[in-house]
């Protein structure tokens, strides 16, 4: 048994790895400046969190993973590394993490969580028992990851501080890819040279699955080796796994058919899957989920009723509430791609309601990079509320919501920095039959619970 000590152990990138590793019986212990619910989540199981950064802290550990976030003048790092103790990023643990399995890994830019979700939940279902890594919490499978018994390592595949590249995948799935992280990537060039790279980490005669609607995924698929098996997923006939006949249902999710010509043969359509969760978006996710589980072999039958009981992942159109007529959805949107997204599933599912938008952008870095694409991202939405920026692991700038605010386009958009006012304002002006979305990738989630909170609670929520 190793005592591994996780600093940042509430991420939702250290959480999931100190999970698996706590099921495969390890000692763990680990410590975060704030209890993230993934941090009390650990804590119920028996995992020893520690609130706030202390040297003492790393005591017994054989080994010190830290996040991405933190800096090497943490009091942990610098006492781990002064008595000998290896410290290293989650990267650098991967090939550990994984070895023995094969390795399923979903990358891009937008859709990775809630692909990886679908495809542990496929997996699952059909008796598989996969050891799964999810950037977010499944609601089906109530945890962000699981060492599991089967062959199979599913893994979510972030791109953030070159993680990714820790991965040797026999699978990869490439979603959506387009510039992001401008504090790590500061250019298009350095973005994708990262994803490219990551396709020369595949195995020989390993798979790669990418979104043929894609401009990004496609360059992606363009520049990867060609001893690899590729298959493309989309909309367009020439795809191996045409989306086909999306419709929307209002306060439904989203139904579409497959047409499959990838083992050979004339193109013929498969299955109508009727997805509880709504987007178009989704439809391309739940293909690339369709396509994997095709190609390991799974049977078309129990992979729909998978699909047709998935119902999502936290903070990902997380319904959390509908109370006096009003429905509360939290999202992880924090890119204009993704919020563009969720605003059009929202109104497909909303088409005569009005739908109140909460957006806390998220590092100065993105809101600054991505302004011009911001600009024209909330066409699908009545009125807009933007909240003061969300720094992260950036330092605080004299940049703010009061630059952001002056470009957007909308006819009813307005800034409120605080977040309490925020709530408080919402309190007085929603009515029966709105529709109240919260962006944020940080800490503006606490707006939904307070209005839930004022009005009257959880009724109706979606567990």
């Amino acid at each position: 048994m190793t005592h591994y000590h996780f600093i940042g152990i509430g991420g939702a990138g250290l959480s999931p790895i100190a999970r698996i590793l706590f099921e495969k019986g390890h000692y763990i212990s680990g410590s975060d400046m704030n209890l993230s619910p993934s941090a009390q989540r650990l804590q119920e199981l028996g995992v020893k969190v520690y609130l706030g950064h202390n040297a003492s802290n790393i005591k017994g550990a054989n080994v010190i993973i830290r996040s991405s976030a933190i800096q090497d003048s943490n009091a942990e790092v610098a006492a781990g590394i002064a008595v000998g103790i290896p410290v290293i990023k989650r990267s650098d643990f991967l090939a550990d993490l994984t070895a023995g399995k094969k390795v399923i890994a979903v990358a891009g830019t937008h859709g990775k969580t809630t692909t990886t979700a679908m495809i542990a939940w496929v997996l699952t279902q059909c008796g598989l028992d996969p050891t799964y890594l999810i950037g977010g919490i499944s609601k089906n499978l109530n945890s962000n990851a699981h060492a599991g018994g089967g062959e199979y390592f599913v893994i979510e595949a972030d791109e953030y501080d070159g993680m990714f590249l820790g991965l040797k995948p026999d699978f990869l799935v490439i979603t959506v890819v387009e510039h992001d992280h401008p504090d790590f990537y500061p250019t298009v060039k350095s973005y994708f040279d990262a994803f490219f790279a990551l396709t020369r980490l595949i195995k020989p005669g390993g798979y790669l699955i990418a979104d043929m609607d894609n401009s990004g995924s496609r360059k992606v698929m363009d520049n990867a080796p060609k001893n690899t098996n590729q298959f493309y997923y989309g909309t367009t006939a020439q795809a191996d796994y045409v989306i086909d006949q999306i419709q929307h249902k209002p306060g439904c999710g989203v139904c579409f058919a497959i047409f499959s010509a990838a083992h050979g043969g004339e193109s013929q359509i498969s299955e109508i899957f009727n997805l509880p969760i709504p987007g178009n978006h989704n439809a391309h996710n739940a293909a690339a989920a369709i396509a994997l589980a095709q190609l390991i072999g799974l049977p078309l039958d129990k992979i729909k009723a998978a699909l047709e009981s998935f119902i999502g992942t936290g903070r990902r159109y997380d319904v959390k509430s509908i109370a006096n007529e009003i429905t509360i959805i939290d999202d992880y949107a924090h890119h204009p791609t993704e919020i563009r997204a969720t605003l059009s599933a929202a109104r497909c599912q909303f088409p005569n309601q009005q739908i109140w938008v909460v957006w806390q952008p998220h590092t100065y870095s993105r809101t600054r990079e991505l302004i011009e694409d911001f600009k024209n991202a909330f066409i699908d939405c009545d009125h807009v509320i933007v909240t003061e920026i969300f720094a992260s692991r950036e330092k605080k700038q004299d940049y703010s919501s009061r630059e952001v605010i002056k470009l957007i386009n909308h006819k009813d958009v307005r800034l409120i920095s605080d977040l309490k006012n925020t709530s408080d304002f919402l309190v007085k002006h929603l009515v029966p039959g709105d529709v109240l979305l919260v962006l944020s990738a940080g800490d503006a989630d606490q707006v939904s619970k307070d209005v839930i909170n004022a009005l009257g609670g959880n009724k109706g929520a979606t567990k």
